[in-house]
């Protein structure tokens, strides 16, 4: 039996496989699930994802299963409960950030209709491939990104660098960066989930 070729940042946790194997790099389109790639991604800033990943549970309950509608009410009175739940990240700048970007969400959907239309525009709405023979290949960030961290900083979002963009973009498959010789660059590149 051949031996299934993966990513290499995929370690051998079997949480960062299961992610690897079944969420990076596909086609997100539904609200809710971009809304909360954009918090994690933000939450995830100077740590390692795998970090964030074992402590997703506990942002889903923490902030309503990011409902933007609902993170962006959020009170003084909930960052105080926020601020001391071991279950997610408690760092004052990462929770402000995402009531922050919560609001700018919401100004998105108003605008564009679903922040998906909106973020979607950027690469014509479906996937770039990335098209990397090695990890070394694949950028911190791109001009795209840079140009998407502009675009949203311009709408009010904070906390969203070009690298946190792009980290963003690979999470929620607006572009393919799984490299050539893994399984799921080709399955991902005919349209598979």
């Amino acid at each position: 039996m051949a031996e299934i070729k993966r990513c290499g940042w995929s370690t051998s946790d079997p949480i960062y496989i299961d992610y690897h194997d079944r969420q990076w790099g596909v086609p997100l389109h539904d609200d809710r699930c971009l809304f909360e790639f954009l918090v994690l991604e933000c939450a995830q800033a100077g740590l390692s994802w795998l970090t964030i990943l074992k402590r997703r549970h506990g942002y889903r309950r923490a902030f309503d299963d990011f409902e933007p509608a609902k993170v962006a009410r959020y009170d003084s009175a909930k960052v105080r409960r926020l601020l001391s739940d071991r279950g997610i990240i408690r760092n004052r700048l990462k929770i402000a950030s995402a009531i922050n970007n919560a609001k700018a969400f919401l100004n998105v959907q108003e605008q564009f209709g679903s922040f998906d239309r909106y973020i979607w525009k950027f690469v014509g709405g479906k996937p770039l491939d990335g098209l990397r023979r090695r990890l070394a290949d694949i950028p911190a960030r791109t001009a795209l990104s840079d140009k998407i961290c502009a675009d949203l900083k311009d709408r009010g979002f904070s906390f969203v660098g070009s690298t946190i963009v792009y980290a963003h973009m690979q999470a929620t498959g607006m572009v393919n960066d799984h490299i050539l010789t893994c399984f799921r660059h080709d399955e991902l590149q005919r349209g598979g989930r």
